[in-house]
């Protein structure tokens, strides 16, 4: 049995950097922690029950999924896990630098700059995104780091990347940063296409809890990450594998030591990972298959479509009907006119536009909630 009892800890939006000293004690297997979000009572609650907050724990952290489909797990990662992600990190961007935080700490992804940052022995800078993403905030932090001299590297979930290069203030500031990791969600052509045009160096991650971050960059696996497919299922292994769930000792997912079994489907071609979308996703519609991921890039590369979410409904002839919502500045019918490549039968049946899409974590659509917009 550990002899460590797993801790809440619950991250200040405000100034997420001071509990750097308390991940330095879970790096060193002094503590193990549950990070929590400061200002969502009911997720911290729900974390706090369903990972059994003051009981024995081995994991260093036990990072929380995006609960999208019901319950979050806790994946239980280990200092090795932790350290040897931030290490590929590194490895891959050139060397160690100086991070700025534009992402929750209580997310994997937030958490992850932390930990480089403790290895670069460096604090990074930060800002705070509870209330949303503020590029004039953003710039002020870029434009600090400019100065050090150093590598300087940032995270930013699609969204937060489109609002930044929607202003000459936001593209100045990224054009600073060595390399800013994007991932949460996929990018459009035209997004990537326009910010290698404006010089900026952005770097597509995939990855979760559960892999301790990101571990494969540009589509291929960071040092001592390892990507395999088996059927259609993306199998991700190396050292960042978590050691498993907690409270979930012989989940299919951990099956394999090493190696994490994910819910997406992909293909590998010349080494490079194409992720296609979630297999738990999948519509059937009339009796033909799609991930409707590959609806919501059509949509997406439709010139004025911020985001989009598709799902599939209930219906008493085809089974489930496509539908879709939205967020830009076009309209309806001039999506469908931009939706030309698609077939006639993956075109959404009903098209919602809406101010936002809703979120269960950064960049992570809650497709729950989607649908129960068309029901």
């Amino acid at each position: 049995m550990s002899n460590l009892i797993l801790e809440p800890l619950v991250v200040p939006s405000g100034d997420p950097v001071s509990i750097l000293d308390d991940l330095e004690a879970a790096i060193s297997g002094t503590r193990s922690l549950l990070p929590l979000p400061e200002k969502d009572q009911s997720r911290a609650a729900t974390l706090r029950a369903s990972q059994s907050v003051g009981e024995p724990c081995d994991a260093a952290l036990v990072m929380a999924t995006s609960g999208s489909t019901g319950t979050p797990k806790g994946a239980l990662l280990t200092p090795v896990n932790l350290v040897s992600s931030a290490d590929a990190t590194h490895q891959f961007l050139g060397g160690p630098g100086q991070w700025h935080l534009a992402l929750p700490a209580h997310h994997i992804a937030g958490i992850q700059v932390l930990v480089r940052s403790l290895l670069a022995g460096i604090d990074p800078t930060f800002q705070d995104v509870s209330g949303g993403f503020s590029v004039a905030d953003f710039a002020t932090a870029a434009t600090e780091l400019a100065t050090t001299g150093d590598r300087t590297y940032t995270s930013l979930v699609p969204n937060q990347l489109i609002k930044a290069m929607e202003t000459l203030q936001g593209i100045e500031a990224l054009r600073l940063f060595d390399a800013i990791l994007v991932g949460g969600a996929p990018l459009t052509r035209d997004t990537l296409r326009a910010a290698r045009e404006l010089g900026i160096n952005v770097v597509t991650t995939y990855g979760s809890s559960e892999t301790a971050g990101g571990c494969v960059y540009n589509g291929r696996a960071i040092p001592g990450a390892r990507v395999r497919v088996v059927g259609e299922r993306i199998h991700l292994g190396g050292p960042m594998i978590a050691a498993g769930y907690r409270n979930m000792p012989d989940h299919e997912a951990f099956a394999e030591p090493g190696w994490f079994a994910t819910s997406d489907a992909g293909s590998l071609t010349d080494g490079v990972l194409q992720v296609r979308g979630r297999l738990d996703n999948v519509i059937i519609t009339g009796g033909l298959k799609i991930q409707p991921e590959v609806v919501e890039q059509a949509l997406l590369n439709v010139s004025g479509v911020t985001g989009a979410c598709v799902v599939g409904v209930s219906d008493p002839r085809l089974g489930q009907r496509i539908v879709a919502a939205y967020t830009g500045s076009v309209s309806p019918g001039e999506v469908v006119e931009g939706l030309d490549d698609l077939a006639r039968w993956q075109l959404p049946k009903e098209l919602r536009h809406v101010e936002a899409l809703p979120l269960t974590g950064p960049g992570k659509v809650d497709r729950v909630k989607v649908s129960k917009l068309f029901q």
